[in-house]
């Protein structure tokens, strides 16, 4: 892999953060480059080159992206840019208590970023606050999971 794989943070409260760090944490360990970027001040131009990222996002307020992600959400709606060299892999934070909105912000950045024809590599990680298991633990697990996904998929 020539370019680190990106791992883009958005956040409210910052749990989403220590989930970000966990990942990070698991991709160093499997001997990989990786990044974070919180979400702050981004636009869709960080997906200008392509690449692999890992998108970490929680759900705020009625569904909403958090307050530091929008920026970026935005200007993908907006701007539409073709996104066919990006794959991605995505873990939602929510709170299964609020039915209505569960992982709704995931499922916003999802939608956007498969239909600017970026690829999802695996299926995304819907942590439930409710269910008590710590969202890093869960966020680890997973991202072993998607990392031999990434693994299968660059030697196809």
């Amino acid at each position: 892999m020539s370019q680190p794989i990106r791992i883009l943070v958005g956040t409210t409260t910052g749990n989403t953060q220590y989930v970000a760090e966990e990942a990070h944490f698991t991709l160093v360990q499997a001997g990989l480059a990786a990044e974070v970027h919180p979400m702050d001040e981004l636009n869709a131009t960080i997906f200008a080159n392509g690449g692999l990222f890992l998108v970490c996002v929680s759900t705020y307020g009625y569904g909403d992206v958090p307050a530091n992600a929008k920026q970026l959400y935005e200007s993908m709606v907006k701007e539409r840019p073709d996104l066919s060299a990006v794959q991605y892999g995505l873990i939602s934070l929510g709170d299964s208590s609020h039915a209505q909105t569960y992982c709704f912000a995931g499922r916003r950045f999802d939608q956007i970023l498969t239909k600017l024809g970026a690829m999802r590599v695996g299926e995304i990680l819907n942590h439930d606050a409710s269910s008590g298991v710590m969202p890093e633990e869960a966020a680890a697990g997973w991202t072993a999971d998607w990392l031999a996904l990434v693994g299968t998929r660059a030697n196809a």
